[in-house]
């Protein structure tokens, strides 16, 4: 029942207020028993409903995607397999992997871009995959983006040349692991929010991005964000909204 119908039917008194509002709050909810697809996520917050794919089996992956390509929804699947990738596409033809980035995208229509850019900045070729991640996810949420990728403190020389592009940019994320200390030197150079996303690349005492994550945490340069570890996608997320404030 939908809501026009859900409100006549409260309306002429077929149903009690208590039951209408319990029918409301399920609307755009679609119940697979195993995972509840929630369609109306897009209009709520912004983001839209994203298959998260580690933990799932591929034929989990496989049934959401294909429900929800049949009911008209665009499809991002983030931590896929390529063994989940071609379950995905018996299903949804057209579907496009990225095995760097390990997502899964489909769109029913062409993507519109926005005019303004995300800037995603990586500091070392290992970090890559989760720069991809946070690539593919702007991207999918309708933002222009701009790769400047290894641009780390270990060559700084390298950043300075790719300034002007950082700095056009209306919202940066930057990732880095080892030490993390590629944020707060784009920090203090920018006058644009930078969100910091710390990977889980590095030696012993980088403690599986630990080290780079209260790096971040602790910086003192202003106007900077932190994410989780090898969090591309809540960076993306997060960039997407601002980028389309008016």
């Amino acid at each position: 029942m939908g809501v026009n119908e859900l409100l006549k039917s409260y309306k002429s008194g077929k149903l009690g207020l208590e039951e209408t509002l319990v029918q409301l709050k399920e609307q755009g909810i679609e119940d697979l028993g195993f995972a509840k697809i929630d369609s109306g996520r897009l209009e709520r917050t912004g983001i839209p409903e994203v298959i998260y794919s580690a933990g799932k089996t591929k034929e989990q992956v496989q049934q959401i995607a294909e429900r929800m390509y049949k009911t008209g929804i665009d499809i991002l699947a983030t931590r896929a397999s390529e063994e989940i990738f071609q379950g995905v596409t018996q299903v949804v033809p057209g579907a496009v992997f990225n095995p760097q980035a390990k997502t899964i995208v489909y769109h029913h229509k062409t993507n519109k871009l926005t005019k303004d850019y995300i800037a995603v900045v990586a500091a070392g070729t290992s970090d890559l995959p989760v720069a991809e991640e946070a690539v593919e996810t702007a991207n999918f949420l309708g933002n222009k983006v701009e790769r400047i990728y290894d641009v780390g403190v270990a060559g700084i020389h390298r950043l300075f040349s790719r300034m002007d592009l950082i700095r056009g940019a209306r919202v940066i994320i930057v990732v880095a692991g080892m030490e993390g200390a590629l944020p707060s030197v784009i920090g203090g150079l920018v006058d644009k929010p930078v969100i910091a996303v710390p990977t889980s690349v590095g030696y012993g005492a980088n403690l599986g991005g630990v080290t780079a994550l209260l790096a971040m945490l602790n910086s003192c340069a202003a106007g900077i964000s932190v994410v989780n570890i090898d969090n591309g996608f809540g960076a993306a997320c997060q960039a997407g909204l601002i980028n389309k404030l008016k």
